[in-house]
């Protein structure tokens, strides 16, 4: 089972190749985190949650998301699903006892129809995992772009 995870700037760039660097940058830092383990609140290699690996990978480049994945689930640009790209947020609602949104993962690869996406598992911690998976798919609520 997956757990919940819990200041904004501007994320503007200038020019789509600027942004899908960006992206990139980002993405690859979040995968510095593989393996580090699940530890709700947790923003450090030693433990952190699902919304604190977005954070502080977005951070790591100057841009401030919420904390929480229920905040970040509003900000930013609304997209459809077929529609994400490196670099941009999905999101889960993973319990029936949760009415919110409670996990947000990055998109860090996109080919067709298949999407993987880094996360922290309450589990198995900072993992990557895909959208296809029966889990996933029965749990995904929505996508944002927050580089635009």
């Amino acid at each position: 089972m997956l757990s919940s995870c819990g200041s904004k700037k501007n994320l503007n760039a200038s020019g789509n190749n600027n942004l899908k660097l960006k992206a990139i940058e980002i993405v690859n830092y979040s995968k510095s985190f593989l393996g580090t383990p699940y530890k709700y609140g947790g923003t450090t290699s030693r433990g952190m949650d699902c919304s604190g690996l977005v954070q502080i990978s977005f951070l790591q480049f100057g841009l401030e998301l919420p904390r929480t994945s229920s905040d970040m689930s509003n900000f930013g640009k609304s997209l459809k699903l077929k529609n994400v790209e490196v670099g941009d947020l999905v999101f889960f609602r993973t319990s029936k006892n949760h009415r919110k949104i409670n996990h947000v993962g990055l998109v860090v690869k996109k080919y067709g129809d298949q999407i993987e996406f880094i996360h922290s598992s309450s589990t198995r911690g900072v993992m990557i995992s895909s959208i296809k998976n029966p889990y996933w798919e029965k749990n995904y609520v929505k996508s944002r772009r927050v580089l635009n």
